[in-house]
């Protein structure tokens, strides 16, 4: 979450009586993530996020978000919930953006989680995909490995500013990446960015997950790479076993990994480590100035890049299952 786009009360006013929602008591900007710009707001209704939607997300496919959102909400899945105006519309426009409110989940993310909490995330991203089976809607993942080389391409130079040799380094990666990325692996909708920061937990158990707009339909087992990319790894980017076996054990409780996903979790993690450094490096030159936002490292994935190449990986990975 971010802000990019600042929102008077004057055009805040006729979207408040569009739903209904009386005036405002709180209404402030959230400055966290990168994406989007999002606000806290409060009304004698209720509390809500109002996002205004810029930057990666395409327009054409808010309707796949907002859908999922509702699909998984009345599954059972704890996720925000997108609210629909008088006339039963779930998208507006603020300053000619799409834009949309969504329910105010009770939470709180933690930014050092605990190996609980890891086995409380991989339970709760595993219910995410049972959740999504039979959803109608279809995104493809735009920052799937297909696309990598290309994100890559005039990068370079900034490779190297962050770090001699990094270009060549990343160069290899995405050749090894594209000779050896797995296919036939059970799909399905996955939440792509099931950071920290994007779970919720109370009483440090599982209570919701946010954030939706990555979300596509890849290889599940992708996104359990995702997790451990972002979960498994202490503040100095030293890879946490404790944690990435209790992150696998919670999600196995729930939707066992098959053979196929269980040998393919290190190139797929890899991968993972090789898509966030690439939206990261490529944030780090072009986050706009004055966005009340400070763009993410993105050495802390070439470092994590480093582990998941290293020869003994896969090795390390198959010894976190019973």
């Amino acid at each position: 979450m971010a802000v990019y786009t600042d929102i008077t009360e004057a055009e805040l006013d006729p979207l408040l009586k569009a739903f209904g929602l009386g005036a405002a008591l709180t209404f402030k900007g959230i400055a966290e993530g990168v994406e989007n710009s999002n606000f806290f707001l409060e009304t004698p209704a209720g509390r809500f996020i109002l996002t205004v939607y810029e930057r990666r997300v395409r327009e054409s496919e808010l309707p796949y978000f907002i859908e999922l959102m509702q699909w998984l909400a009345a599954h059972g899945f704890p996720c925000p919930t997108p609210q629909a105006d008088a006339e039963g519309r779930t998208l507006q426009r603020l300053r000619d953006k799409p834009a949309a409110l969504v329910t105010f989940l009770t939470g709180v993310s933690v930014r050092s989680p605990a190996t609980a909490h890891c086995r409380e995330a991989g339970m709760g991203l595993a219910r995410l995909h049972l959740a999504g089976a039979g959803f109608p809607g279809y995104r493809e993942n735009t920052l799937g490995q297909p696309v990598w080389a290309g994100m890559f391409e005039g990068q370079a130079g900034s490779a190297d500013a962050l770090q001699p040799g990094l270009a060549a380094q990343i160069a290899t990666d995405l050749a090894a990446l594209a000779e050896t990325w797995p296919q036939g692996l059970p799909q399905g909708v996955i939440h792509a960015d099931l950071f920290p920061d994007n779970v919720f937990f109370v009483a440090d158990k599982f209570a919701a997950a946010i954030d939706f707009y990555f979300a596509c339909h890849d290889a599940l087992a992708y996104d359990v790479a995702v997790c451990l990319n972002s979960w498994a790894f202490d503040q100095a980017h030293r890879f946490l076993p404790d944690h990435a076996a209790a992150l696998i054990a919670g999600y196995q409780s729930i939707r066992p990994l098959s053979g196929p996903e269980r040998s393919s979790l290190a190139i797929l993690c890899r991968g993972a480590a090789m898509r966030f450094f690439l939206t990261r490096l490529i944030d780090w030159t072009s986050t706009p100035e004055g966005a009340v936002v400070k763009p993410k490292d993105p050495l802390e994935y070439a470092a994590k890049l480093a582990f998941f190449r290293a020869p003994d990986a896969k090795a390390r990975l198959e010894d976190l299952f019973p």
